[in-house]
């Protein structure tokens, strides 16, 4: 007897930013694993006896290791179970939700894909920066900013990025020097005005501005961490006039 599992982006942070099918995928799992930066408010909506299953990664503190998820999956799928797999933000940006997919797919267990809302764009939303303007940005594209330790190579196409009019980097604080000085070394200015937003959407979201000269300088003076995105490009400055959501501590600008 095979069951089905949900692969679903929960959003970025906000609960109230889920969509309805992720939110129909809890009432009705039977078994739930979850990642770290899930919203847990959104597990009181399971139903009565599911499951739950943590799953969160943090450098250096992994709860479950890859191949023992997609070992869950199958297994809990293969007992005839509805298997929610519930994942920040969008299940195929930075997720792995694509891996997870076809490990399914090899063994014959149906599953569905249900997209939620990525932090690249949501938290410049929340912070008053809109990733594309009429006046100001063109182009957009999101990058991993965390290089993996086993890659000898910088594999992103830093001449490229830098010709992008607004750049989101996920996993980006520990290398922001790197990427600030990648940037201007093929071609970003200096100046460049830089946005780095700390648990977006959320109650405890924190906005500091810079520039691509300064930025580090201020994340080490504010203590920003992880969970943050940063944003790269002109667009930044349209913050001032449209910043809406009441932040955690006073503007940090």
């Amino acid at each position: 007897m095979s069951g089905f599992v949900y692969l679903v982006g929960a959003g970025p942070g906000d609960p109230k930013l889920l969509t309805l099918r992720g939110l129909e995928c809890i009432q009705q799992a039977d078994v739930i694993l979850y990642d770290r930066l899930v919203n847990t408010e959104l597990l009181t909506h399971r139903k009565t006896g599911a499951e739950l299953i943590y799953c969160g990664k943090e450098p250096g503190k992994h709860g479950l290791i890859q191949d023992e998820i997609h070992r869950l999956l199958v297994e809990q799928a293969k007992l005839g179970k509805q298997v929610l797999r519930l994942k920040g933000g969008d299940p195929f940006v930075f997720g792995r939700g694509a891996e997870e997919a076809a490990i399914l797919r090899q063994v014959d267990i149906p599953f569905e894909i249900v997209p939620g809302i990525t932090a690249g764009i949501a938290a410049p939303a929340y912070a008053g920066i809109p990733v594309t303007h009429r006046d100001h940005a063109a182009s957009f594209t999101i990058v991993t900013g965390h290089r993996r330790i086993d890659q000898e190579q910088d594999f992103l196409n830093w001449p490229a990025l830098a010709q992008m009019d607004t750049v989101a980097f996920y996993m980006g604080i520990g290398n922001i020097a790197y990427i600030a000085k990648s940037l201007i070394t093929y071609g970003k200015e200096a100046i460049t005005p830089v946005a780095v937003i700390e648990w977006g959407t959320t109650k405890n979201q924190r906005t500091i501005i810079g520039n691509l000269s300064t930025i580090a300088q201020e994340i080490q003076t504010h203590r920003i961490t992880n969970p943050s995105m940063i944003l790269v490009g002109d667009v930044v400055n349209v913050r001032d006039q449209i910043a809406w959501f009441a932040e955690k501590e006073h503007e940090l600008c």
